[in-house]
């Protein structure tokens, strides 16, 4: 019996020498990294990258040097997978790192196959394989390849860079794995219900995105996973997710509701795609509730910065109230034209002459050459026009305001030196008088709360203050004349009939079109509307502001 078993084993043996070596490459790899990664790596270091072959090495040739390659690796035998590429010190490093971001358990390579001639690095072979990574968190797993370059004496090395840990890998990036570092991207910016992404706004997009890299998230919960990250620690992108994790968010003062009707109001059939915007306040806090555009380059309802027309006859006439003691019912004769300093002036088409108007009716018709002869008159001194300027500032709040979050928003502007016929032309809102949807908003929530609340959309963001509130005789004067307009006067055949409503309606002169707006408020909110090409306030801007009183 001994003896048959000593011919068995005599024979097994002599039947594997006959077969010229099948299994020997299993054989030789099962064994730790000795002598076999030894003579590899002896061969890549022979590899001389100053003097390089233009034929790339065969399949044969590039499939051997990155199985050496990847056999070290996946063994953990750093120094000796970086002695098989043309860069020893800069891989190893690379190696040790990936190794360390990853909280590496385990390494295996499969399907390791030549694909011929790389189409990215000239005279290479490329070699291809399938990776599977035990990192922390879990397994992932990951296609990827690497480059061989031969040598004019026939040696044969891995390419190193970066990709050669995971394809498309730059430069001062690394991964990383487990917990995941907090994303700017995964910040979740919401209206104020706590839960309606804003990004889900089309006029919000950018908004949100601004918003989420600018200001403080709360809450949250990080995830799980594989990600790039920067030389900072920065998620740069995320590969593979083990847990969600919940984002952190960022609570606005958006009414989602308001906003969904802003954004249809916008956009509204009656505009005929003319580029719209508006906004729409809070009066009594000066929260941003809504915020639509639609066209036009850019967001026109915060920077759509354009000569407001008649809608500034809400500025000038508290300027008269305030400044000259002028009432609704002081004289204000409307005629068909006006010379102020050599200007020519005339009213829009429909408004009739009447010599004996007051400053009331004039408002209510919005007749210009009234508001432009009682400015005149009782505003400009000694070639001192700065009154109207005076009063946007410290009554209306009018300056450098900063809604929150990085948003970028537009300044009004009422020139304080303003010279020439443009002293009167401020007076009707032209000249070089130029606001803004948010600015006239603000303006008629001014009125209607009867004080300047600086507009935000993060609660809690600092809201800047004017020097004096209004006084409730200038804020009862036009709260009557706003009134007036809506009910009898230019904005009666959109906004007639709606309880609490006030507004003021202008039709701005620009190059060779009109602009239309309309500010109003109820007994909640405050909005203006621009529509750019607008043939009048009412037929334009007054279809978006009639959708947001309404929430239709």
């Amino acid at each position: 019996m001994h003896r048959a078993v000593k011919i068995g084993l005599a024979g097994i043996c002599t039947a594997l020498l006959a077969l010229g070596g099948i299994g020997t490459y299993n054989i030789v790899h099962s064994l730790p990294s000795g002598s076999a990664g030894d003579g590899d790596s002896q061969n890549a270091r022979g590899f001389d990258p100053s003097a390089l072959s233009s034929t790339p090495p065969s399949d044969a040739e590039a499939v051997k040097r990155a199985r050496a390659f990847l056999d070290s690796w996946s063994q953990q035998h750093l120094d000796g997978a970086a002695g098989v590429t043309d860069v020893p010190d800069t891989a190893a490093q690379a190696l040790r790192e990936y190794a360390d971001g990853l909280h590496l358990k385990k390494l295996s390579f499969g399907h390791i196959v030549s694909v011929g001639p790389s189409s990215v690095t000239p005279g290479a072979a490329k070699v291809t394989f399938d990776v599977t990574a035990e990192v922390a968190g879990g397994a992932w797993s990951y296609p990827s390849a690497v480059a061989v370059l031969k040598s004019t004496n026939g040696r044969s090395a891995v390419h190193w860079n970066n990709s050669v840990l995971y394809p498309g890998l730059g430069d001062g990036q690394s991964l990383t794995a487990g917990r995941l570092p907090a994303d700017a991207a995964t910040v979740k910016v919401v209206a104020s219900d706590g839960r309606t992404d804003l990004s889900g706004f089309p006029s919000l997009r950018d908004i949100a995105t601004t918003i989420g890299k600018n200001a403080k998230p709360t809450g949250g919960s990080p995830g799980t996973g594989v990600a790039v990250v920067d030389s900072g620690g920065a998620v740069v992108k995320a590969l593979k997710v083990f847990t969600g994790g919940r984002p952190a968010v960022v609570r606005t003062t958006v009414d989602a509701g308001l906003q969904a009707v802003a954004e249809r109001a916008v956009n509204d059939t009656h505009l005929q795609q003319k580029p719209a915007g508006t906004v729409a306040l809070d009066w009594r806090s000066g929260h941003i509730l809504a915020i639509a555009h639609s066209g036009g380059d850019g967001d026109i309802a915060l920077n759509g910065i354009k000569s407001p027309g008649s809608t500034m006859k809400i500025i000038t006439a508290a300027a008269l109230f305030d400044k000259a003691g002028l009432t609704p019912s002081s004289p204000a004769p409307c005629t068909d034209s006006l010379m102020a300093n050599s200007q020519l002036f005339h009213n829009d088409s429909g408004v009739r002459p009447d010599p004996g108007s007051s400053l009331a009716q004039a408002f209510t018709v919005s007749c210009n050459t009234s508001f432009l002869k009682d400015g005149f008159h009782y505003l400009v001194h000694d070639g001192d026009a700065s009154a109207l300027h005076d009063e946007a500032v410290n009554v209306f709040g009018m300056g450098s305001w900063s809604i929150g979050g990085g948003v970028a928003t537009t300044d009004p502007s009422i020139p304080q030196d303003v010279q020439g016929g443009d002293q009167a032309a401020q007076f009707i809102g032209q000249g070089k008088v130029t606001a803004t949807p948010l600015f006239m908003a603000s303006v008629a929530a001014t009125v209607r709360g009867a004080g300047f609340r600086q507009p935000v959309v993060l609660p809690g963001q600092h809201q800047e203050t004017a020097a004096r509130p209004i006084s409730t005789r200038t804020a009862g004067y036009l709260q009557s004349m706003m009134r007036a307009v809506a009910t009898s006067g230019t904005a009666a055949p959109r906004l007639g009939g709606l309880s609490g409503v006030g507004a003021k309606t202008g039709t701005a002169e620009e190059s060779d079109h009109t602009n239309g707006w309309l500010t109003a408020y109820d007994s909640r909110i405050s909005v203006a509307a621009l529509v750019e090409g607008g043939s009048s306030g009412v037929d334009s801007a007054g279809y978006v502001v009639r959708r947001l009183l309404t929430g239709s």
